[in-house]
C-alpha cells in the first residue's frame, strides 16, 4: 500500500507519499510549497481568489506527483483557514472539480491530536511528560501528552500570516510593531493557561519547572534548526530530533528582526516565501517556551502529514484525551 497525505495550511502546502514500514512510515516523496492561501484572507468574503489560484496551481502539481507514484490511498486535510472561511464549500469544490482530490476540513482538536501521532513516530524520547507546540499559518495547536497519551489539546487562533499581515508593517519591524504583536501572543498564551485550567489540567505539570519537556513542529522550528546548523540543502534527517536552546532561539530572532526582507532571503536554509513570516514563528516559540519555562526545545519535522496517514492505517491506535 502507498499512500498519500496533503496539508492544505494556511501558509504551506505539503504532500507526503510513504510506505508502510511496520509501524513507520517510509518517505518516497516529499514536496512542499508556500502559496498562502490565508494571504488577504477577511471574515466577510474569506479566502481570497488570487491566493486560491496559487493554491489549486500547486495541488494540481501535488496529483501529477500522486498519480505518477502509483499511490492507493489519497488522504487531503485542510485546517485553520478553509475552516473558518465563509467561502469554504466554495474552495473545496473547486478543488475536487480541478484536481478531483476530495477534501476533508479537519477542527482544530483533531489537528492537534493527528499532529501528536506524527511527532510520536519520530521523536527519540517518548516516555514523560512533553508540551508540544505547532505554530501555523493560521492557527497554532498545544499538544499536552504523558507517554503516549494525549492529556489535552488546544487550537489557539494565533498564526504567523495573520500577525505579519497585522503588525509587521516596516521592513526592517520597527520595535512598536514587534511589542505589539508580543503582546498579542503573550495575551493568547494567558488564555491557553486558562483553557488549560478549565479542561482540568495544571499548566505547570507540563513546564520545564517540573521535569516536562518541549516539542515543536511545522515549519518555524524546523526552519530555525536548519539555519542553526547552517544547512544548504534542508535534510529532515538532521532535523528530527535536534535541540535548540532558548537562548539560541532568542539570539535568532534578535538577528532576524534587525534584518529586511532581502537580507533574510539571503539566510541559508531559510525558504523563499518564509522571510516574513520566521519572525511572529520565533517569537511564538520564544514567548511559549518563557510562558512554561523551557530552556531548550526538541525539534520535530514530522506532524500531521503523517499523523493523517498513521491514523488511516491503525485508527485503533489513535491518541485519545
Amino acid at each position: 500500500m502507498r499512500y498519500a497525505s496533503i496539508d492544505i495550511g494556511t501558509n504551506t502546502l505539503r504532500l507526503l507519499i510513504a510506505e508502510l514500514d511496520g509501524d513507520s512510515l517510509r518517505p518516497i516523496i516529499y514536496k512542499r510549497k508556500i502559496t498562502r492561501l490565508g494571504g488577504g484572507y477577511d471574515e466577510a468574503s474569506g479566502i481570497s481568489i488570487d491566493a486560491a489560484e496559487r493554491t489549486f496551481a500547486a495541488l494540481s502539481e501535488f496529483r501529477r506527483h500522486i498519480d505518477e507514484a502509483n499511490v492507493t490511498t489519497v488522504l487531503a486535510s485542510a485546517t485553520s483557514v478553509v475552516r473558518r472561511a465563509i467561502n469554504r464549500k466554495w474552495f473545496t469544490e473547486e478543488v475536487r472539480k480541478k484536481t478531483g482530490l476530495e477534501i476533508t476540513v479537519i477542527q482544530g482538536g483533531e489537528e492537534a491530536r493527528l499532529a501528536l501521532m506524527g511527532v510520536l513516530s519520530v521523536i527519540d524520547e517518548r516516555q514523560g511528560k512533553k508540551l508540544v507546540l505547532d505554530v501555523g499559518g493560521g492557527s497554532t495547536e498545544f499538544i499536552a501528552t504523558i507517554g503516549p497519551e494525549m492529556s489535552g489539546g488546544w487550537s489557539m487562533e494565533m498564526g504567523v500570516v495573520h500577525l505579519t499581515e497585522k503588525y509587521l508593517l516596516s521592513d526592517p519591524p520597527a520595535k512598536s510593531e514587534l511589542k505589539a504583536m508580543e503582546d498579542e501572543i503573550k495575551g493568547v498564551l494567558k488564555d491557553l493557561r486558562g483553557r488549560m485550567l478549565g479542561d482540568g489540567i495544571d499548566p505547570l505539570d507540563f513546564s520545564g519547572k517540573r521535569g516536562a519537556s518541549f516539542v515543536g513542529t511545522a515549519g518555524t522550528i524546523t526552519t530555525l534548526a536548519a539555519i542553526d546548523q547552517d544547512l544548504e540543502v534542508y535534510d529532515r534527517a538532521r532535523i528530527n530530533n535536534y535541540t535548540l536552546s532558548r537562548d539560541r532561539i532568542a539570539d535568532l530572532y534578535r538577528r532576524l528582526c534587525s534584518m529586511t526582507l532581502n537580507e533574510r532571503q539571503t539566510v541559508l536554509s531559510l525558504e523563499k516565501g518564509r522571510e516574513d513570516l520566521i519572525v511572529p514563528g520565533t517569537a511564538i516559540t520564544l514567548l511559549a517556551m518563557d510562558a512554561f519555562g523551557f530552556n531548550e526545545a526538541k525539534v520535530s519535522d514530522a506532524g500531521l502529514l503523517e499523523g493523517i496517514i498513521l491514523d488511516k492505517v491503525n485508527p485503533g491506535a489513535a491518541l485519545k484525551y
